[in-house]
């Protein structure tokens, strides 16, 4: 089959999977009603997953280089779905559905696949010239939707049904522009990643708290 198989891609796929049955959630297929709630979950879950298929990757030791240009290909393709279109997705499920949210729901995905085609040709570069880990980014990471975009929606009670696809929309337009703005950020330490993922926690919680207050 074309393709490499091994478990160091298992998180990245898990990834997608998670999105694409976001998708479905936000949207609601069939005749299931929409749900943004479980769309941001599964945004948040992909976003787990992403933070670790890295660190998963490195522990195969013989890796062939065909094996990890395939890595860092799958990865942004990955990437582009779940924190490039996913996000749109439920920008229209939450309300964005007018004309005037449309250029916003489309320069999204086009921003972070513009990123990650970036990031890639400076990533080959980089492992051209060092095998040490990337210790800085350029822009902000696609990923961080996956903390942002949650944190926005455990409020969307109290910002009111009628102003958050505006709240929305102006973070999606804000966050677009970062994804292409240069500017350095840090690589997280495993620290912060376990931060995060204790603020995602919390983000789970509040938002499961709010839905069951409706």
């Amino acid at each position: 089959m074309i393709g490499y198989y091994s478990y160091t891609v298992i998180l990245t796929y898990m990834s997608l999977v998670s999105s694409v049955l976001g998708m479905f959630f936000a949207l609601g297929i069939g005749e299931c009603s929409s749900h943004p709630e479980y769309a941001i979950i599964c945004l948040m879950v992909s976003g787990l997953c992403d933070m670790f298929d890295g660190k998963v990757a490195r522990t195969k030791k013989n890796r062939t280089e065909s094996e990890k240009k395939f890595g860092i290909q799958i990865d942004s393709l990955c990437d582009a779905i779940c924190f490039g279109v996913l996000p749109a997705v439920i920008g229209y499920s939450v309300g964005m559905t007018d004309w005037i949210d449309m250029p916003v729901l489309i320069m999204f995905p086009l921003c972070a696949v513009i990123r990650l085609a970036y990031f890639n040709v400076a990533e080959e570069e980089r492992q051209k010239q060092t095998e040490d880990v990337r210790k800085v980014y350029e822009g902000l990471p696609v990923t961080s939707v996956a903390l942002i975009l949650p944190l926005i929606y455990s409020f969307h009670k109290d910002i009111g049904i009628s102003c958050f696809p505006t709240v929305y929309g102006c973070a999606l337009f804000i966050i677009a522009l970062a994804f292409i703005t240069r500017f350095k950020v840090k690589k997280p330490s495993m620290r912060t990643m376990l931060a995060f993922i204790g603020i995602g926690v919390v983000e789970l919680a509040w938002m499961l708290y709010k839905t069951k207050t409706k």
